[in-house]
């Protein structure tokens, strides 16, 4: 039984870009028209509201604005966001506030207003620092334009600093790769994401495929890239999370990846709430098209759907094992109310395939169980619950 929630934090999308990328699957529009500033912030405010009731006490321990470009928006919304978002919620006394920038959109005088409206970790969206690379990708910035969003952001305050950063880009050599991650590091961030590109459903290059390196390519760029960052310096803490040594890995993406819960308010956003008073885990997205979720005449939400006991495994499984060091083994029953013991059927299978490791304490991927994460996530799927007499016999109880 669930006695106490997880953390909690706050997501919000920004669903407005210059251009839309090619790679890109997020809710992302190209903007035709001045952002309606003022009134999205008055509805992400209002869907906030809506939220209240389920969180009703609880305490947010970070907040991340993604898109789509949210640099876009002015200081002043996000002050008036902010500030709205307290009026609502406590705050956590050493609260991470992360906004996504796009070096595109940079002006010096709008990170430091970034800055003094309360955000303080800054996310660039860099991707590469080659050139002709960043012109097949779409991106609207140059090599030289990402390295001075970099020192515009620290001269205006930002100590925390995250670089996001893709490879096994078309044509990508092995050594073209590490030259984007030498002049990742020479900036001396705080974090770094280092991710490869993927072509997702619904993408112009997944409809247009470019010329993707091999298997064995990408196998290479990956070894020779986790190991100069870890002589670096820099520590894996999720599958493309890396911090460097003496900073703490990012509170908000460690909150996700212990299947914390998290608001999710913005056209497009996804949440998941969990409930003590009902022992329910919910998970909520709201309207994708800016339009519709403007629209003040219609819900916000567009969908909600409650967990059932044979999802909670793959639920929790498919967020934790993407951490290097994995969770403490109690971590599930704390955050699903289900007996460790209904797991036991499909860890004894993952371990002899040499997938997992488990002792009394821990539960984390095995390195191969990292490099081959579905073959370790397919042992846990709802399927594979749904006669279990062990889940189904667990009373749910509501606390009143």
């Amino acid at each position: 039984m669930i006695t106490q929630p997880p953390p909690l934090s706050l997501y919000i999308h920004t669903p407005w870009c210059v251009q839309k990328c090619p790679y890109c699957d997020f809710n992302s529009h190209e903007s035709q028209a001045p952002i309606p500033e003022q009134a999205y912030v008055e509805r992400l405010l209002f869907d906030l509201e809506q939220e209240i009731p389920d969180i009703w006490g609880r305490q947010l321990n970070s907040i991340f604005i993604g898109g789509g470009t949210p640099s876009l928006l002015s200081p002043a919304s996000y002050e008036k966001l902010l500030n709205g978002i307290r009026a609502l919620l406590p705050f956590h006394a050493d609260m991470e506030i992360t906004m996504e920038a796009n070096p595109g959109t940079v002006e010096s005088d709008k990170f430091k207003g970034f800055y003094n409206a309360g955000i303080n970790r800054i996310s660039i969206g860099v991707q590469s620092f080659n050139n002709q690379f960043l012109k097949s990708l779409g991106r609207i910035h140059s090599a030289s334009e990402a390295e001075k969003a970099f020192d515009i952001a620290r001269q205006a305050g930002f100590n925390n600093i995250n670089l996001d950063l893709m490879y096994g880009l078309p044509h990508q050599s092995v050594k073209q790769a590490m030259n984007d991650l030498d002049r990742a590091i020479s900036l001396n961030p705080e974090h770094l994401s280092w991710y490869q590109l993927t072509l997702e459903p619904n993408t112009l290059f997944h409809h247009q495929p470019p010329p993707m390196p091999g298997d064995e390519r990408l196998h290479d760029i990956n070894e020779a890239g986790l190991k100069k960052l870890s002589l670096n310096h820099f520590e894996r803490y999720e599958i493309s999370a890396f911090s460097r040594h003496g900073n703490s890995p990012s509170t908000h993406n460690l909150n996700y990846w212990q299947f914390g819960d998290y608001i999710g308010i913005g056209a497009g956003a996804h949440g998941k709430i969990t409930r003590a008073d009902n022992q329910s885990i919910t998970r909520k997205s709201k309207k994708r098209n800016p339009k519709d979720y403007l629209n003040v005449n219609v819900p916000v939400i567009a969908n909600t759907q409650t967990l059932t006991r044979q999802e909670l495994p793959i639920e929790f499984m498919m967020n934790t094992m993407r951490l290097k060091d994995g969770v403490p083994s109690e971590l599930f029953f704390q955050t699903t109310g289900l007996l460790f013991s209904v797991l036991k059927p499909a860890i004894d299978q993952a371990e002899k395939k040499g997938l997992l490791f488990r002792d009394k304490l821990i539960l984390r991927p095995t390195e191969q169980g990292y490099y081959f994460l579905n073959d370790l996530l397919e042992l846990f799927m709802p399927e594979n619950f749904s006669s279990s007499s062990e889940i189904n016999s667990i009373p749910i109880k509501e606390v009143r």
